[in-house]
C-alpha cells in the first residue's frame, strides 16, 4: 500500500557548519554550532528563523552521549516566538533517516508549518568511540567492559567476523568501500580526509578490532547539520527546488533489539546483518519503488562493514553476496550500478551522526552535488545500524 503521506512534504532548506576534527571546534559551543546550522538552513530556504515552529529530533534529542538538544534553549538563542511541535525518535544515529518521517507526521497533523531536524556533535570531552568504556557500571556495561568491547567498533567487528565466517566475505570488500568513499571525498571541500588512499595503505592501517582497521572506522568530528521540512504546497513558494519525502520508515524486529551493545540476536539471519531488512522491506512497500529504482544511496557508514550488510538488507544484492557485489565496483560513483556515499560519507567527509547523508541526498536531487549523479531522481538514506529503531527514507526530486 502506498504511503498516505507520499510526496506531501519536502525538504526545503539545508545548513551546516564546518566539519572540525574532534576537539578543534573549541572554544565554540555545541549550541553555537547548532544555531549556525539552523540559520544557514533558513537562509537556504528563504525563510526567517522566526517562521520555524517545530523540531523533529532523533537520537532522543541528544548530541552524542554528552550533550542534550533543548528546544527552549534554541528558541531563546534564535528568537523563535512559538513552537507547536517538539519530539524525538529514540535510539542514536539509527533514527537519522526516520526523522524525516517524524517531521512529516507533525506537518501533516498541522502541528507545525516549518520543522527543523538538526544534529550537532562536539567530542572534546567525551568520545563516542569509547562510549561503553565510559559508561557507569550496570548489568549491561559490566558484561561489555571486561570483554574489551569498549566501543561500537569493537562490537560491530564481531558481527562482521561472523559474516566472513558464514559467507567467505573478505577484507578486500571493506577496502573497496573505504577507498571508493575516499575518492568521493577528494573533490569535496567540506571533507576532512581528502588525501588519496591506496589498497596497500588500507592494509597497512593499524588493526583496532579485527577485522576493522583504523580506516574502517568513521571520523571523529565536531559540527552541526540542519534541514527544514514543510508541506509540498508551501514548498512551491520557497527559494529552493523541493526535495520530496517519498517514503520514510523506522523500527525493526526484536531479534535485532539492542543489537551490538548486547549481542542478543538469536540467529545468523540477524547476527550477521545490519538489522535493516524489515525496515527496508517496509520502506519499499510503502514507497512503491525498490533498490533497482535508486540513483544514489547514502548508507550509514559509522563502520565500513555495516555498509556492506545494509546493501544486502535493502536488496541491492542477495544475503551473503555483499562481498563480491562491493568488490565488483558496484558502489563506485563512476561506473558503479549504485553510487554509494558520493560525499565521502562518515568515513571520509565527516561524522555528524547521519545528517551529512541527508545533506548529500538533497544536493544530489537538486542537481548541485560535487559528485553529481546524472539525472538523479531517487535517493535512499539510511540511519544506523544501532539500537532499535533503525531507519531509512526515500527522497525524490
Amino acid at each position: 500500500m502506498v504511503w498516505v503521506n507520499q510526496d506531501k512534504c519536502a525538504i526545503v532548506g539545508v545548513g551546516a557548519t564546518k566539519y572540525y576534527v574532534r576537539g578543534q571546534s573549541w572554544p565554540r559551543t555545541i549550541n553555537d554550532m547548532i544555531c549556525e546550522a539552523v540559520i544557514k538552513a533558513c537562509d537556504d530556504a528563504g525563510l526567517s528563523v522566526e517562521q520555524i515552529d517545530g523540531f523533529a529530533y532523533y537520537s532522543t534529542a541528544s548530541a552524542g552521549y554528552g550533550e542534550k538538544m533543548d528546544t527552549a534553549t534554541f528558541m531563546e538563542m534564535l528568537g523563535i516566538p512559538e513552537v507547536g511541535f517538539s519530539a524525538a525518535i529514540t535510539s542514536g544515529g539509527g533514527g537519522s533517516a526516520g526523522s524525516m518521517g517524524l517531521a512529516t507526521a507533525a506537518l501533516m497533523n498541522g502541528d507545525t508549518k516549518y520543522c527543523i531536524t538538526v544534529m550537532g556533535l562536539q567530542q572534546y570531552h567525551k568520545r563516542l568511540g569509547l562510549a561503553y568504556s565510559l559508561s557507569e557500571p550496570d548489568a549491561q556495561s559490566s558484561f561489555l567492559q571486561p570483554s574489551g568491547l569498549v566501543g561500537p567498533g569493537h562490537l560491530m567487528s564481531v558481527l562482521f567476523r561472523r559474516h566472513m565466517h558464514l559467507y567467505g566475505t573478505r577484507r578486500e570488500a571493506l577496502a573497496e568501500i573505504v577507498i571508493s568513499q575516499r575518492e568521493n571525498a577528494i573533490p569535496r571541500e567540506t571533507a576532512v580526509r581528502r588525501n588519496p588512499l591506496t589498497v596497500e595503505e588500507y592494509f597497512q592501517s593499524p588493526m583496532l578490532a579485527d577485522p576493522h582497521c583504523r580506516l574502517d572506522y568513521c571520523l571523529e568530528t565536531d559540527g552541526a547539520v540542519a534541514v527544514i521540512t514543510t508541506t509540498s504546497d508551501r514548498a512551491k513558494d520557497l527559494k529552493q527546488k523541493p526535495v520530496y519525502i517519498h517514503g520514510a520508515a523506522h523500527g525493526g524486529r526484536h531479534e535485532w533489539g539492542r543489537a551490538f551493545a548486547w549481542m542478543g540476536m538469536p540467529t545468523d539471519e540477524y547476527f550477521a546483518s545490519s538489522g535493516h531488512k524489515p525496515v527496508g522491506q517496509r520502506l519499499w512497500d510503502m514507497s512503491g519503488v525498490g533498490p533497482q529504482d535508486m540513483d544514489v544511496a547514502l548508507i550509514y557508514d559509522h563502520f565500513s562493514s555495516m555498509v556492506l550488510m545494509q546493501l544486502e538488507d535493502y536488496g541491492f544484492c542477495k544475503k551473503g553476496e555483499g562481498g563480491p557485489f562491493v568488490e565488483s565496483g558496484a558502489v563506485r560513483y563512476k561506473g558503479g550500478s549504485i553510487p554509494v556515499n558520493t560525499h565521502g560519507g562518515q568515513l571520509s567527509e565527516g561524522y555528524i551522526i547521519g545528517m551529512t547523508h541527508i545533506r548529500e541526498a538533497v544536493e544530489q536531487l537538486r542537481g548541485v552535488a560535487v559528485n553529481q549523479v546524472k539525472d538523479a531522481e531517487f535517493a535512499l538514506c539510511t540511519g544506523g545500524p544501532a539500537h532499535l529503531p533503525v531507519s531509512g527514507c526515500v527522497l525524490r526530486r
